[in-house]
């Protein structure tokens, strides 16, 4: 099996490095992952901007000998148009799961959209290539995967065995601490609110932090992505590139 491995936390997060070490059990791993952090790019792409492709040195990264490594300057949706056409020469058939993350902090609910490890997996779905991220609940540098682990070679196993949608990804977060079962979710309907707080600097100049308050607009409901995290559940939600309210037309 041929994996591509990618995420926004940038090359040498934790859930990275764990990710391509978990994978390795299953193929072929080609990481090619941002040189530091890219949170909240969604699929964003770089334009007029130059583009490098470096790859790390294998003994450097303390992983098996099936793992090769890429960073990049650019973001997790321009990490996976560099693997198809600068690794893969074209040829996206060559890869057969794009698997991204583990991101550090949920993208359940409406930070699916805000997400670059969602947007890596967005573009895969663009090319066809089945694409599932994975998430966890915590947003520490440090966070404690071994929970969560076991589910990741086999979820992904299960989801390629099936009938994988084209058009389709996997949005996979996990709670923090043991997981009680694993439940199918739809998108938890909610906002942020209070987003931008404001300083001064030193010249007297205002500038805003990003911050924010969660705002869930259906707490009692059991069947959202949100609820799942919240009571222990591993949550699976999948994904489609169609964003056509049909309802509306």
């Amino acid at each position: 099996m041929e994996i591509l491995i990618s995420n926004d936390d940038g090359w040498g997060a934790k859930g990275i490095v764990t990710l391509a070490r978990l994978m390795s059990t299953l193929g072929h791993v080609t990481v090619v992952a941002p040189d530091g952090a890219r949170s909240g790019r969604s699929p964003a792409i770089t334009v007029a901007k130059p583009m490098y492709l470096r790859k790390v040195e294998t003994a450097a990264t303390d992983l098996p000998d099936n793992v090769d490594v890429y960073t990049t300057n650019g973001n997790p949706a321009d990490c996976i148009k560099l693997a198809i056409n600068a690794i893969y020469d074209g040829d996206e058939s060559r890869i057969d799961v794009l698997v991204s993350g583990i991101n550090h902090g949920h993208n359940a609910s409406v930070n699916l959209i805000y997400s670059g490890t969602m947007g890596a997996c967005l573009v895969a779905a663009e090319h066809n290539i089945p694409a599932i991220g994975f998430s966890i609940e915590d947003h520490t540098d440090n966070p404690d995967f071994s929970y969560l682990e076991p589910y990741i070679p086999e979820l992904t196993r299960h989801l390629l065995d099936g009938d994988f949608p084209k058009g389709t990804c996997y949005n996979i977060n996990a709670p923090t601490g043991p997981i009680a079962g694993i439940r199918w979710t739809r998108q938890c309907a909610a906002h942020w609110e209070k987003e931008l707080e404001p300083h001064v600097d030193e010249h007297g100049e205002t500038y805003y932090i990003l911050v924010g308050n969660f705002v869930n607009h259906e707490p009692e409901a059991q069947d959202t992505d949100i609820w799942a995290i919240e009571h222990g559940y591993l949550s699976i939600q999948p994904v489609q590139l169609d964003m056509t309210n049909y309802n509306a037309m």
